[in-house]
């Protein structure tokens, strides 16, 4: 099932949850999860959630909607539900013992503090069931696993010295996911694998068209993932998946206009939603804002004879003035915030001027409430903010600018991640007819 925006599907994204759910990190070596009870195990399966295949579609769809409800707005009572999803109490009980059968909800007592009357039962979403999100760069693979409740229960960056081959990133995943499932992940329940690619993704099948930068072309990494892992994949574009993420748990939460750039180790990227629902574009390829010609006012600011935005915006030429080599984004974001270094600085102020007019022409076309910047555009428009958003403001219209809103990405490292794992949440647990 195409997830929204990600392989196709052109449905509004639903709507965005409270402001306390966010992805949070568990500090421990594991995740702690309640004991387990002494009614019979739920019939946990392969992956797809068991409800899917039962029932007609309009029972499958208020199943998806219970789920994602208590998914991406937090733990909530009977009674909540009944008033977010619009069903009758007894509809909700019925759809709630379902969910639990299929060991994707749990029940708790409510907290009686404050309640009067008989106190309806809390419904959470089960966090032994867990989605694994995938990222490969061309200096490292981040991979990390993430409950159904929003936990982070683990997370690597493994560094390379080579680039990777869709053959190497599967045989590195399908290692990793083996490992955590002996320790990490012992009794949990995975029920797929996202993989964040830097480059244009086809809607239609998940076939990576072109990630230049790490030389794939037609790469069907999402068959040799699922080959190494014996787990459904889904694979997306790392901005449109990062954009997800930064619209249902981060900065964008909210807003239903959106523009979101990802700046990575292989170049800048981006996602548009307009109206709460992804632009794709004919095949899905929309939002390559890093592919852009910029404008650049200063000739003498131009790095790249007739370079693109990722040319002249750029991680490496960042690193290049810290004199730095292969590092991750917060080591960066400490070495730019701390330097002295007047060539640094005026790298930064350079790259920040060609942003500011990148980042005015994106707001004069499609007028969105926010901007969000992840990875190095965020450390770049971190160094100060206030001044970047006043760049943006005197190059953009006077109308397009009353309502806009830049902001940092707030999921920081993990938004890839998480909107990889939520690809796969969207299309193995929340299916629709």
């Amino acid at each position: 099932m195409p997830i929204n925006g990600i392989c196709g599907d052109k449905r509004p994204l639903p709507p965005f949850p409270a402001a306390d759910r966010v992805y949070r990190v568990d500090h421990g070596a594991r995740m702690t999860h309640p004991p387990p009870t002494a009614t019979t195990p739920p019939s946990w399966h392969s992956g797809r959630m068991v409800t899917a295949s039962r029932g007609d579609g309009m029972r499958r769809a208020n199943l998806a909607l219970v789920l994602r409800t208590v998914h991406r707005e937090g733990p909530r009572s009977r009674a909540a539900l009944t008033e977010a999803t619009g069903l009758n109490r007894s509809t909700i009980a019925d759809l709630v013992g379902e969910l639990v059968g299929d060991g994707l909800v749990v029940e708790r007592a409510p907290d009686p503090v404050g309640r009067v009357g008989r106190p309806s039962p809390t419904v959470a979403p089960d966090p032994r069931v867990v989605a694994i999100g995938v990222n490969p760069e061309v200096d490292a693979l981040d991979i990390g696993a993430f409950a159904l409740d929003g936990a982070v229960v683990a997370r690597e960056r493994l560094p390379q010295t080579a680039l990777l081959t869709p053959e190497r990133t599967a045989e590195i995943v399908g290692e990793r996911v083996g490992a955590w499932r002996r320790g990490l992940l012992r009794g949990l329940r995975p029920v797929g694998v996202g993989v964040a690619v830097p480059g244009p993704v086809r809607a239609a099948d998940g076939l990576v068209r072109t990630a230049p930068h790490l030389e794939w072309t037609d790469a069907a990494i999402g068959a040799l993932v699922t080959d190494a892992t014996g787990l459904p994949a889904r694979v997306g574009n790392d901005a449109a998946l990062g954009a997800l993420a930064e619209y249902l748990f981060g900065a964008a939460r909210g807003a239903h206009d959106v523009v979101y750039l990802n700046g990575g180790a292989s170049g800048i990227g981006g996602a548009v939603i307009v109206g709460g629902t992804p632009l794709g574009g004919a095949g899905g390829y929309a939002g390559e804002f890093g592919q852009n010609r910029p404008g650049i006012v200063d000739a003498a600011d131009r790095r790249a004879l007739d370079g693109v935005l990722e040319d002249e915006v750029s991680r490496a030429r960042l690193l290049a003035a810290l004199r730095l080599d292969a590092v991750d984004d917060s080591v960066l974001a400490e070495a730019l915030a701390s330097t002295d270094d007047p060539e640094a600085h005026a790298e930064t102020a350079r790259q920040r001027r060609i942003l500011a007019t990148a980042l005015a022409n994106a707001a004069n076309v499609l007028n969105p409430a926010v901007i969000v910047l992840g990875g190095f555009l965020a450390t770049l428009a971190a160094l100060d903010l206030d001044g970047l958003d006043t760049a943006v403001r005197s190059q953009t219209m006077p109308a397009c600018a009353e309502d806009l809103r830049l902001r940092v990405a707030e999921l920081g490292q993990n938004r890839l991640l998480v909107g990889a794992a939520e690809a796969v949440f969207e299309a193995e647990l929340f299916p629709t007819p």
